[in-house]
């Protein structure tokens, strides 16, 4: 198989594509040949050294594509899978390869009406955008919402699932033209944080209440602003750190803006069992395969131009999804 395991963490310039023996699958494992592999930034981190993983660097956690062999006892938790089956999957560390080794009770069967690439789009990107705006804080009608990097691929998502919330939606973007995707996507307001203060935007357009839920997948840059423009009792969710990693915080600080909420959730532990893996799962894949929600694929890289891809996500050049293709 071809694959890509850096030796070294660094800048992408580590990202090289290598021939390696094929693996076998053990018992509880399928072997997968990828058709489509998602590109995130944790995958980023991990190349960075920003998140200590074991050299070499297994990158890639999402992905999907179609089995090919199944290891002893692997059938029955992957609901009965058979050869050639399609499946999707969100935690499979070495996904940036034509072929990955997915723990069965973790492969997720795609649906007819879905493609592949759609569900490999969806997996991290998608369920986290779902547990954000169905669990997290689970938004209703009236209530406001401030998206930030509200045209990347958790962005678009989750202005959708909010929309159909009945929420009311304001974005942050970097350029008029993201500022073009966030509306069609469904936001009721677009912030262009270049030109624009997100704070004081934020302050006017709500009439100086503040807003329900901040969420946050950016980090350093945004942070102390956004628990600024929560009302009383709101939450700031902060599932990323694009920008940087947040600094140390003082619980006062949280009284003193009103007796704001925290919470830094991770997707592993709202898909902690098989069974709210496929219902998350399941829930976007129906709602793609009845045309009722919008997987914008950004960008798509071959496996080999790896390094392109992750310098496009490090960079702000992309919006929505971006793939890598063997």
């Amino acid at each position: 198989m071809q694959a890509i395991r850096p030796r070294e963490t660094g800048g992408a310039e580590v990202l090289k594509l290598e021939e390696r023996e094929t693996p076998v699958p053990g018992p509880g494992q399928l072997l997968v040949r990828t058709s489509a592999i998602g590109v995130n930034f944790i995958d980023v981190y991990q190349r960075r050294g920003v998140y200590k993983v074991d050299l070499p660097l297994a990158l890639g956690l999402e992905g999907a594509g179609a089995v090919e062999a199944i290891g002893a006892g692997a059938a029955e938790p992957a609901g009965g899978v058979v050869v050639g089956a399609r499946v999707a999957w969100a935690s499979a560390p070495g996904s940036y390869a034509t072929h990955v080794l997915v723990a069965a009770e973790r492969a997720v069967p795609i649906p007819d009406g879905v493609d592949a690439r759609q569900a490999a789009a969806i997996m991290l990107q998608g369920m986290t955008a779902h547990y954000l705006a169905t669990d997290t804080f689970a938004l209703r009608a009236g209530q406001t919402a401030l998206v930030h990097a509200a045209s990347g691929g958790v962005g678009l998502l989750l202005i959708q699932l909010a929309k159909r919330a009945g929420a009311r939606v304001i974005g942050t973007v970097s350029s008029p033209e993201k500022a073009a995707l966030a509306r069609q996507a469904g936001a009721d307001e677009v912030i262009l944080y270049a030109t624009q203060d997100f704070e004081e935007e934020t302050r006017r357009l709500t009439g100086g209440r503040g807003v329900d839920v901040v969420y946050d997948g950016v980090g350093a840059s945004t942070f102390v602003k956004g628990l600024r423009v929560l009302r009383p009792r709101g939450m700031l969710a902060l599932f990323g750190q694009s920008s940087g990693p947040v600094a140390p915080l003082d619980p006062q600080v949280l009284a003193a803006n009103g007796s704001l909420f925290l919470t830094r959730p991770t997707l592993v532990h709202y898909t902690a069992t098989r069974s709210e893996l496929l219902a998350r799962a399941g829930a976007l894949f129906e709602l793609i395969a009845r045309g009722e929600l919008d997987v914008r694929i950004g960008a798509t890289f071959p496996l080999a131009n790896a390094r392109a891809a992750h310098e496009a996500l490090e960079t702000r050049q992309t919006s929505g999804k971006v793939l890598l293709i063997p």
